[in-house]
Order: C-alpha cells, then structure tokens, then sequence
C-alpha cells in the first residue's frame, strides 16, 4: 500500500480536527463565552470586532518582522537566529534618531504634536537602512561560506544576537521606549458600525502590513530577481549553471529581509514600545509564523500572522477570567495542531 494511501485517512482527521476546533471556537465568541471580559459577541458586538480590529492589527506588525524572516529562513534556508536582535536594534536607532530631531535627546517622551510625519518617517528609514547593512555585513562576511550548514548558522547569529543585545543595552540603556506616531494620527477614526471608533495609528500599522505583503508578491513574482530567488531556492546548482550569480541575489534578499525585521522594530516601538530582551519573544514569533504557513510561502506568511494575532487577541479576552494569562498556550496549541496534522505549514510544500 502506498504512502499516499495511507495518508488519506490522517489528512482526513486533521481536516475534521481543524474545522471542529474553528467550529467550537467560534460558538463558544458568539453565543457562549459567559463570564469571560465582554461577554457573548451576540450580546456585545462592538468589543468583538474592537478585539477582531485588535487582532488583525497586531497580525499587520507580526508580517512585517515575519515576512522578513520568511523571506531568509523561508526561500534562503538561512537560519537567521540574530532576526529578533534586528528588530530589537531597528526599534532603538529609530527612537534615538526621533528623539535627536524632534526631541531634546535626553529620552523624555515626546508628544504626538511634536512629531510631524517626516520626523517618524525618517528615523525608521534609516533604521531599516542601518540594519540592512549590517545584514549586508553578516551574510557575506559570516554566513555566505556556510550555506547549508545550519547548524553552523545557527550558532554563529546566535552569537551576533547576544552581541547586539548587549550593545543595545550599553548604547540605549535598559530601558523600555517608545516612537511617537505623528501628530495627526492621534486620533480616533469613526468607523460607522455599531458607534465604534478605533484608533488611526493602529489602522496605519495594518496597512504597513499589508502594503509590505503587496510590495514583496510583486518583487517575488513580477520581478526577474525575484523569479531568479525562488528558482535558486528550488535548484542552487541549475541556476548557478546558467550564469546568474546566486551569491548576489541572496544577498539582495537577507538584505531586505533584515531592513523589513528593523522597520518592524520602528512600527512595534510606535505601537506598544520596545525594551530589552523582546529581541527573543519576536524571534519566536516570526519561527511560529513561519512554521504555521508554510517555509517559503508568502500566502503562508500572510495565514500564519492572521491566525496567530487573532487566536492571540481573542485569548486574552474571551477566556474564562482569571484564565486570560494562559492566552499564549492556545497559539501553541494551534502550531502543535498544524505540525501534528500538516507538518509543512498550511501553504508549504512537502520535503
């Protein structure tokens, strides 16, 4: 009997796992969730979908460090494990540069009257800028020689990561901080359904992400660099084969890759600040996006961000209360579910 064969049955089982657990998740929001921090949907709509809102937001800034991840450890099969350290120093340069042009450059927080757009704008480009080169840095100095020995990258960004964190600390201080948003999203936007009004910085973050998804679908599917980055990844030889340098394009990738975990760093200091030792817990957030999606799919990228901000934002919330801390365990839940049922990821191919 063949392997195929075989299968059938437990590919079965995970799609009836999968659809009952939505299933059941669903009615117990809607109709169910009695004792919890708002109740039933049914019964208030309006902290539904502030907590839908909350979620889909957050899964906008989980995108923007993931994709980057993705986009390395993903297509490249660089393993990337000073990406958290990116955005971690991505988010202090762009608070350091706001505070020297819009602040007093003490660290005092600053107003949202006080930032004009240029003044966000600026320090989280040159942030990305930064970063990016010190990206440029890593993979042709460190890690271009070692392509395919993941053990041995792991090691050597694991050793970048501990580096940088300390220089964070010993160049920004222990501190948490914060980048203002400008002045102008300061504000609340009426969104004409059930008198809810949400925040303009929080929207502006979701379109960041999806912006940045439309923006690499179109470099990895419209352009020849990136068809020559999918192709390298399918077969490094064949293409090398055929004149195009493979080193370069790669490195145009860990590149951009690095610049979009620092631009994350910017946007997360914007929204909810920044401090040391998050480098980490943004790690892991871009490994379980990734492994939910699926390695080296853009699609998967986009479905894991979605499915864990949103089982992350509804945990909090429509747990029982006084069970609210245990939010984070049922995104590990849902990442043991996809690798039990579809070890790939959602929209990976099978090995």
């Amino acid at each position: 009997m063949s392997t195929a064969v075989l299968q059938r049955p437990l590919r079965f089982a995970g799609r009836v796992v999968a659809f009952g657990a939505i299933a059941l998740a669903l009615a117990w929001v809607l109709l169910l969730a009695r004792r919890t921090n708002f109740g039933p949907a049914v019964e208030d709509p309006r902290n539904f979908f502030v907590t839908l809102l909350n979620g889909l937001t957050f899964a906008g800034l989980l995108f923007i460090v993931a994709s980057g991840f993705s986009l390395i450890f993903g297509l490249m099969r660089v393993v990337n494990m000073a990406h958290g350290s990116f955005f971690l120093l991505g988010g202090y340069i762009a608070w350091k540069m706001q505070q020297n042009i819009a602040g007093t450059g003490g660290g005092f927080t600053i107003a949202p009257n006080q930032v004009s757009t240029w003044q966000w704008v600026l320090p989280a480009v040159v942030a990305a800028a930064a970063i990016a080169l010190i990206g440029l840095v890593v993979q042709q100095a460190l890690l271009r020689w070692n392509q395919g020995q993941d053990l041995r990258q792991a090691l050597i960004t694991i050793a970048i990561s501990v580096i940088i964190a300390d220089q964070v600390v010993a160049h920004f201080g222990g501190t948490a901080v914060s980048v203002t948003w400008p002045g102008w999203t300061n504000r609340l936007v009426d969104l004409r359904l059930f008198d809810l009004q949400y925040s303009l910085a929080r929207l502006i973050l979701l379109a960041f992400g999806v912006g940045v998804g439309v923006a690499l679908w179109l470099w990895l599917y419209r352009t020849r660099t990136g068809m020559i980055i999918r192709a390298g990844v399918d077969d490094q030889h064949m293409t090398s084969a055929l004149g195009i340098n493979i080193h370069i394009t790669f490195a145009i990738a860990f590149v951009i890759g690095a610049a979009l975990a620092a631009f994350g760093g910017a946007v997360g200091a914007s929204q909810g600040g920044i401090g040391p030792n998050q480098d980490g817990q943004w790690l892991l957030n871009s490994l379980v996006v990734v492994i939910i999606g699926g390695m080296g799919s853009l699609v998967g990228a986009v479905a894991g961000s979605l499915l864990y901000g949103l089982v992350f934002s509804f945990a909090a919330v429509y747990l029982p209360t006084g069970y609210t801390q245990y939010s984070i365990v049922l995104t590990f839940i849902l990442l043991a579910l996809v690798l039990a049922f579809r070890p790939q990821g959602l929209f990976g191919r099978a090995g």
